[in-house]
């Protein structure tokens, strides 16, 4: 009898012990969100709802905890609280510019805005983003140690302006990549489509948007065939997203739009399969 209750307690212990450790181990398989931080803010863009939509959008979609700079400045030239700190990626693991700071133009305020993906923290880069930070003429190639350049090739393409607004046909060029499996190719609404200058030989193309213009008359005058979104790698290491497209509340709160960009900041992140799923425990 003792030695039957003396294996039963052995049992029931051997159970207790794998109990208790149990959730330890689900603690450990459960990763921490991605921290991003959003800037928000400056010219020509509804940025005072646009920046909710981003972070509802992109939370819903993955394991992501976004926080928000912006400010309520509708200049070229925002004020946003991190110029002039080199350090305001610090806790963070990646960083969302939708800020729209097109006259921002001091070298050391653009070093310190470069200095964290520099460092190695990924970025993705929405829109405005595209024409930020920029000075000289930056209408032709840039060569890559022009001092008007670091912007660009941070981004990995150059572009200098817009047309008017029209539908865009978007076109993935490369369906077998992490960010691009599985999306299916769509037309916007009436939206800007940003030029390409120059493309980095460090980005990568995603896809191609298509846009045709009309005259007065309503009649086709010209096409436009551009990059819209890509993948660049910055300094041989940093992983950067970027795409042109998101200027209107209608195509920021698009799933479509929604599904690109968070897969792009997961991709960045590291956190993105061949696939195209999420990694474990980001997906939501």
């Amino acid at each position: 009898m003792h030695k039957i209750l003396s294996g039963r307690f052995h049992w029931l212990l051997a159970i207790g012990f794998a109990l208790a450790i149990v959730p330890a181990w689900s603690a450990q398989e459960t990763p921490k969100p991605i921290r991003a931080l959003l800037l928000a803010g400056g010219c020509c863009h509804d940025y005072e709802n646009q920046r909710f939509i981003l972070k509802a959008g992109i939370e819903a979609r993955a394991n992501v905890v976004v926080d928000i700079i912006y400010v309520k400045d509708s200049s070229t030239h925002p004020a946003l609280p991190i110029y002039g700190n080199p350090d305001y990626a610090k806790g963070y693991d990646v960083i969302i510019h939708d800020e729209c700071a097109a006259d921002v133009s001091d070298p050391k305020i653009i070093q310190d805005v470069l200095k964290p993906h520099q460092d190695g923290i990924p970025g993705v880069n929405l829109h405005c983003a595209m024409h930020c930070y920029r000075f000289g003429d930056f209408s032709k190639p840039l060569p890559a140690d022009a001092p008007n350049a670091h912007w660009y090739e941070y981004l990995g393409l150059q572009s200098s302006g817009h047309g008017p607004q029209e539908p865009i046909a978007i076109h993935f060029t490369d369906r077998t990549n992490a960010v691009t499996t599985g999306l299916a190719d769509w037309t916007t609404i009436h939206e800007e489509h940003y030029n390409n200058v120059k493309i980095w030989d460090t980005a990568h193309p995603l896809a191609h948007g298509i846009q045709v213009i009309k005259n007065r008359a309503g009649e086709p005058q010209r096409t436009n065939d551009f990059v819209v979104a890509w993948e660049n790698i910055y300094k041989g290491r940093t992983r950067v997203f970027s795409t042109t497209i998101g200027h209107n509340n209608e195509t920021v709160a698009d799933a479509r739009y929604l599904d690109l960009i968070t897969r792009g900041l997961l991709w960045a992140c590291g956190k993105l399969d061949a696939d195209g799923k999420p990694k474990p425990g980001y997906a939501k």
